[in-house]
């Protein structure tokens, strides 16, 4: 078998170290443009959301709705009775 030498894993882990610093260095970089445009396009898409909200309101207040209308003129059903109300006493 092979045995690793120790120049080979003194190597291994300052690559590990280069690269996890590396990507430390261009996190702490990038981060900030992410999070902004992240923030932005959330944005974006809730003033879309309440210009389709506002434009649906305005539309729905425009038209006449004539079926709640008639809904409102009917004269409500009578509930179906299921029996009496019973109140039962603690016997000690």
């Amino acid at each position: 078998m092979d045995q690793a030498s120790f120049q080979s894993f003194i190597k291994t882990v300052l690559i590990i170290v280069l690269v996890y610093y590396l990507f430390k260095f261009t996190f702490k970089l990038l981060a900030p443009y992410l999070l902004n445009k992240a923030v932005n396009k959330v944005s974006e898409n809730f003033q879309k959301q309440q210009q389709a909200y506002q434009n649906q309101h305005n539309q729905q207040t425009q038209k006449p709705d004539f079926e709640s209308e008639l809904k409102q003129n009917k004269i409500p059903k009578e509930k179906k009775k299921v029996g009496e109300y019973i109140d039962f006493e603690e016997v000690e």
